[in-house]
């Protein structure tokens, strides 16, 4: 198959996905290997990047790809759309967001040793959000439900996986407390 023809299908693919498309589910449809899809889409990522006319870009995702509009096009393509009213997350939640995403797997009883307050308002705005989900349940006594991050966490704060995820040193986080005890 044509390296044109390859790019065809596969923009296809992720443009009638809508969402995230696993790199695996890619393979099994066209019938190629792994390396071969990674390469054509990082390909087809860079002609997108490198094009100041095209409208579109391909993200990569926690071991996937999605086709989404440019962030430069943000105010033309948001008012196709009823306005919604989203408010931004509250410091509780995005407290709360910060322990699920480092901690992966943890149960609600963690987030609040951890946090030192009930977390469940922060925990049921974040599953409301799509931010975080049950990832099954902890074999222990009463079964606490365990959380983790969504694809939806990694697209809203463009991350492609965990490995973008920034890493404090314990010192930059206790000086950040210190100047806010202050305040």
């Amino acid at each position: 198959m044509d390296l044109k023809k390859l790019e065809g299908i596969i923009e296809s693919i992720l443009f009638a996905a809508g969402d995230r498309m696993p790199v695996e589910k890619i393979c099994s449809i066209i019938g190629i290997d792994k390396k071969t899809v990674k390469l054509v889409i990082n390909n087809m990522i860079v002609n997108y990047n490198n094009n100041p006319s095209r409208g579109i870009c391909i993200r990569e995702i926690n071991n996937g790809y999605q086709m989404c509009s440019k962030p430069e096009y943000y105010d033309y393509v948001k008012q196709l759309f009823e306005p919604k009213q989203k408010s931004g997350l509250s410091q509780a939640a995005l407290e709360t967001l910060a322990i699920i995403a480092y901690n992966r797997p943890i149960t609600k009883a963690k987030i609040e040793s951890i946090r030192g307050v009930n977390s469940d308002s922060a925990v049921a705005r974040l599953l409301e959000r799509n931010l975080i989900k049950e990832a099954g349940r902890l074999d222990a006594p009463g079964k606490p439900i365990l959380y983790e991050t969504t694809d939806e966490f990694f697209r809203s704060f463009g991350f492609k996986g965990d490995s973008d995820l920034p890493i404090f040193e314990l010192s930059e986080i206790q000086e950040e407390t210190d100047k806010n005890a202050g305040d």
